[in-house]
């Protein structure tokens, strides 16, 4: 008997991203839940009010929910996404960032 491993949900770049945004505006509508993030992150108000889009900066605010279950369940809950999607968007947007050449 061969057990299957189910395949991620696929997503995009953007997709990602928004699914990060959305975990940012969780975050910034509790103070507790911000200043856990922002103690967790080494991240300073400053730094993320000036950088809130960048792929780095939304890879770390997935990575604090889908490091904390029950954060990870009340977020993919309110957003109406299974928790693996969010996990999903954590990988693609923490995965290698695209080659340029020059």
């Amino acid at each position: 008997m061969r057990l299957k491993i189910p395949k991620p949900p696929k997503m995009s770049v953007s997709g990602a991203e928004d699914v990060a945004a959305s975990g940012l505006a969780l975050l910034a509508a509790d103070p507790p839940r911000l200043n856990r993030f922002l103690t967790d992150s080494g991240l300073t108000p400053d730094y993320l009010m000036q950088n809130a889009g960048e792929r780095a900066v939304l890879a770390a605010v997935l990575e604090h929910i889908c490091g904390d279950e029950s954060l990870l369940l009340v977020f993919a809950a309110e957003r109406q996404l299974p928790p693996e999607q969010v996990v999903a968007a954590h990988i693609l947007l923490s995965g290698p960032r695209p080659e340029y050449s020059m």
